[in-house]
């Protein structure tokens, strides 16, 4: 099973809600965490910014991928939103098992 977790940031707590509502319910993940007022420091349009942001940890399959990344593009407010996908090369059997079930119904 090729199972993998996408990492996002948003910039409000209920864009977080909406994008992770959307994947689950759609099926594109399994599910989603969220979580909430993080600091984020880094680069844009030249200037170091420093902002409260929200991640959400998203659990899919590889070949869900690309359809996920396509509509957290869609619903995002960010001109370049971070969506980064990280394998997954070990964990408890039945739930990436679940995560498989879920997402390929």
């Amino acid at each position: 099973m090729d199972i993998k977790l996408i990492y996002i940031t948003v910039g409000a707590l209920e864009e977080a809600q909406k994008i992770g509502r959307t994947l689950v319910e759609e099926r594109l993940v399994a599910c989603v965490n969220i979580i909430n007022n993080v600091t984020s420091m880094y680069w844009w349009e030249g200037k170091i910014q420093n902002d409260q942001e929200v991640i959400l940890f998203a659990k899919t399959t590889n070949k869900r991928i690309p359809e996920v990344i396509e509509r957290v593009k869609s619903l995002h407010s960010y001109i370049c939103p971070c969506i980064v996908t990280l394998a997954v090369d070990a964990g408890n059997l039945p739930f990436l098992e679940w995560v498989g079930k879920e997402v390929n119904q």
